[in-house]
């Protein structure tokens, strides 16, 4: 049981927890940002992330410091928190994202790690290799296994107090990130990033982050806090966070300004194409977009990177309060539809229903059916297979499952109420089934509740099933066995 990371809420595969960084003193809410320092690069001064944004915790680069003779003897002389002038914890990478960029590195993981711990950073990292989406599987196999070598090294070392992470590599196969995860969680070292998916987010691949996330999760045990390297979108915080990643980095802030790009949770726009500033913060509370175009390169590029993160930090706000309340699929559903490949990415997701039911509370907050994906949640299978456990008065020989308000010849009476299927009256009030429900279904929610009233049949075989609906179609009553009986009320009248 890893001590470092403790669960506090869950919905799905998401969670709240607390990062303890011992180091630094501090424990983490999570899901959490890491604003990306280039100490060569001052876009937002460290202790303004501190003061005006509330930021916890940033990320630097330990293999830029020990490559600049400057940087590094002023942090091995005045240590990594006086030379950015950040009170919070920091955590530093190694260089292997140059390693990815440019092909070697003039660092080994034993000399890189110890640098870390001599300069005080809180949460170090090894010289894992990273592997790129697509690469040969012969090549991600042999890179994985220097890797897991790699994180054996690190195991091994003395790290004092500083936390060491164990990155996940295996490029696109899933089975490979499993394999990947379960070794990296078998070591004592502390947080488990997944590396090497910046050319997926570049892509917009989003659904194939899912499946990389996914796979990663089955090797880990619900202690270890997971970090999604190079996630600094605020449009994709949401969806990895339903996939089950705690911590996010993000130099997206920064880059983006430099280009004076704007962000949203929708996406990004440049400056220039922009007529209004549809955000309430400080930055846009005070301009408009010519009093930002009218700023100095370098004020406008501050403000920019400024108002990028109140837009990041804001979003992860929005996110951990959702998973406190246990709705955040509906705000997963509301990103998804901000773009084709969110909306990918989050049915991708719901691919890994039994994965993400085992984690997700049995009561939340009320249901509410945002669009066709919310008849593949978790709550929905997890009720169509409770439904085999629901018992039918003694006597009944047969049970009338309508989806509309009548009452037919038939021994006892449910409610149909897509997309969950036969509700008994006894638990009409119950989570999930209190579900807010869009006056005008749709097709999907139709098929599921037809799947829910064949599981009720199946399970009660002795007795005969029977569903009134009013104008469903062919395709939505497809699941339905042969032999079970239908009534069309819109056919019928009622008869």
């Amino acid at each position: 049981m890893r001590e470092c990371f403790e669960v506090r809420a869950l919905d799905g595969a998401s969670r709240v927890g607390e990062l303890s960084v011992p180091r630094a003193g501090l424990t983490i809410e999570t899901p959490a940002l890491m604003p990306v320092i280039n100490p060569n690069i001052d876009t937002v001064a460290p202790a303004r992330l501190a003061e005006h944004f509330g930021a916890e915790i940033l990320i630097t680069n330990a293999y830029i410091v020990h490559g600049d003779e400057d940087l590094r003897e002023r942090a091995l002389a005045e240590g990594l928190h006086e030379l950015l002038d950040f009170p919070g914890a920091i955590m530093t990478d190694s260089g292997a994202f140059q390693l990815a960029e440019y092909g070697e590195i003039d660092v080994d993981t034993e000399e890189i790690l110890a640098f870390q711990r001599e300069i005080g950073s809180d949460v170090g990292t090894p010289v894992d290799l990273p592997t790129p989406p697509d690469a040969p599987r012969e090549r991600a196999e042999a890179d994985l296994e220097e890797t897991l070598d790699r994180l054996s090294l690190a195991e091994g070392m003395d790290t004092g107090d500083m936390l060491v992470t164990a990155p996940i590599q295996g490029s696109t196969y899933p089975d490979l990130r499993e394999r990947a995860a379960r070794a990296a969680y078998d070591t004592d070292l502390d947080v488990f990033p997944v590396g090497a998916v910046v050319p997926l987010l570049e892509d917009y691949r989003f659904a194939d982050i899912v499946d990389v996330v996914a796979a990663a999760k089955r090797g880990l045990g619900e202690d270890a806090p997971v970090h999604l390297f190079g996630a600094g979108h605020p449009m994709v915080f949401a969806l990895a966070a339903a996939a089950g990643c705690d911590l996010f980095d993000s130099a997206a802030y920064a880059l983006y300004a430099r280009e004076d790009r704007y962000m949203t949770v929708r996406g990004t726009e440049h400056l220039d194409e922009l007529h209004s500033l549809p955000c309430p913060c400080a930055i846009c509370s005070e301009h408009d977009p010519d009093s930002l175009r009218d700023l100095g390169a370098h004020a406008r590029e501050q403000a920019l990177a400024e108002h990028n993160l109140h837009v990041s930090y804001a979003e992860l706000r929005r996110i951990r309060q959702a998973i406190r309340r246990g709705n955040l699929f509906e705000l997963v559903e509301a990103r998804a539809r901000g773009h084709p490949a969110l909306l990918a990415g989050y049915r991708a997701l719901l691919e890994h229903g039994e994965w993400l039911e085992a984690t997700d509370p049995v009561v939340k907050d009320t249901f509410a059916y945002c669009s066709s994906e919310s008849a593949d949640r978790p709550e929905v299978a997890r009720y169509h297979e409770r439904l085999g456990r629901i018992d039918v008065e003694d006597g009944v020989d047969s049970l009338l499952v309508s989806a509309v308000d009548v009452d037919l010849d038939q021994d006892e009476r449910w409610d149909c109420r897509p997309p969950f299927g036969p509700v008994p009256p006894a638990l009409s009030r119950v989570y999930p089934l209190t579900a807010t429900l869009p006056e005008r279904g749709d097709r999907r929610a139709r098929e599921r509740a037809a799947e829910g009233v064949t599981r009720l049949a199946e399970t009660h075989p002795d007795i005969a099933v029977k569903l009134a609906h009013e104008g469903w179609d062919d395709a939505a009553l497809a699941p339905l066995p042969d032999g079970l009986r239908t009534v069309d009320l819109a056919e019928s009248d009622g008869v």
